[in-house]
């Protein structure tokens, strides 16, 4: 299985190119800071995105499996972004993953087991507080991958996509270091997921690769929570 990962260097993409590896697939790396095998790619510039697709497709031979996983982060109600920074989120993780997919459907349509999988997050189907922005791209993300599995499902290109939890990874990190007080944050966010942590960027990964994987040829149109209960569950509160 030939595939590229988009945001592939770091968090959620760096977990989900060691993965497929470990399954004996070849991976290529798409970001804006790509490891030395990776592949430098803005999915906001049109033919940036389409020379990278076009150099990894050549380098693996063809491809199988593309992974829309890059994106950037938001916070604040819908009062307070302007616009330009509303239009900057969507052109990365909405525009983005049509950019790379654009680009790829030609070499997927020859392959016999192609799939795009996105990465979506929680925020797509449940309300969270300050992610007014974040969670408006990522339920175009849902959308949008419901709409391309019905368009390419007769060409033999299934599409699905993931919805992690808080993940794990450096961009929550980052969010953690600037908090006020980032253990009473951290201690907020476990206990917001029913299992009581954090998702780890290995778990996501190993969804991701399992949607990709022809062990999933009768999978396509599906979002997969992966997210520790938080969609699907309502415990009672733990009594002190």
């Amino acid at each position: 299985m030939r595939a590229i990962v988009t945001g592939g260097g770091s968090g959620i993409g760096l977990a989900v190119v060691e993965t497929f590896r470990a399954r004996g697939w070849r991976a290529v790396a798409l970001d804006l800071v790509p490891p030395a095998d990776g592949i430098r790619c803005d999915v906001t510039d049109d033919q940036q995105v389409r020379t990278a697709v076009a150099e990894a497709a050549e380098r693996l031979g063809g491809l199988d499996i593309v992974v829309n996983n890059a994106g950037i982060g938001a916070q604040g109600t819908v009062e307070d972004n302007p616009d330009a920074e509303w239009l900057k989120v969507y052109d990365v993780n909405v525009l983005g993953l049509v950019r790379v997919s654009r680009a790829a459907l030609p070499y997927l349509r020859r392959s016999e087991h192609a799939a795009i999988i996105n990465t979506c997050s929680i925020a797509a189907t449940a309300g969270l507080p300050m992610r007014a922005l974040y969670s408006a791209t990522k339920g175009a993300v849902l959308s949008l991958t419901l709409a391309m599995a019905a368009d390419h499902v007769r060409e033999g290109i299934r599409v699905n996509c993931v919805n992690p939890g808080t993940a794990d990874t450096p961009w929550v990190q980052r969010l953690l270091d600037s908090a006020t007080d980032p253990e009473a944050e951290r201690k907020a966010l476990n206990a917001r997921q029913p299992m009581g942590r954090l998702v780890s960027a290995a778990e996501v990964a190993s969804a991701i690769a399992f949607l990709a994987g022809p062990e999933s040829g009768a999978t396509t149109g599906t979002a997969l929570a992966v997210d520790g209960g938080m969609q699907g569950l309502r415990l009672r509160p733990v009594e002190g």
